[in-house]
């Protein structure tokens, strides 16, 4: 059974900065794509960026130039840097990954306050 953890939420003030972590229980290799999916209060699950095997990657209009998706293979990990972030960027973000199954981390919460 695979898991992903996320890790590197947290408070940060508007403007600021955060990476987030993804590490997986296996191999990252054998996954078609991982993404960076959020979810704020009261709204759907969006997906934020995603990355395939071939390491081509897509972002939400609304983050684009700001966030940027990255996979470091030897360590099993996928990351989403956060740059110039903004209040409404304010969520649990969850890492999600497809191989033949579809896995979901537990998500781990970004808050962009003053």
């Amino acid at each position: 059974q695979v898991q992903l953890v996320e890790s590197g939420g947290g408070l940060v003030q508007p403007g600021g900065s955060l990476r987030l972590s993804c590490a997986a229980s296996g191999s990252i290799l054998h996954f078609n794509v991982m993404a960076w999916y959020r979810q704020a209060p009261g709204k759907q699950r969006e997906m934020v960026a995603i990355l395939n095997r071939g390491g081509a990657t897509d972002y939400a209009d609304s983050v684009k130039g700001r966030f940027t998706i990255s996979r470091d293979n030897a360590k099993n990990t996928v990351y989403l840097q956060m740059n110039s972030l903004k209040p409404e960027d304010t969520a649990v973000y969850y890492c999600y990954a497809v191989a033949s199954l579809q896995y979901w981390g537990q998500g781990t919460q970004v808050t962009v306050s003053p």
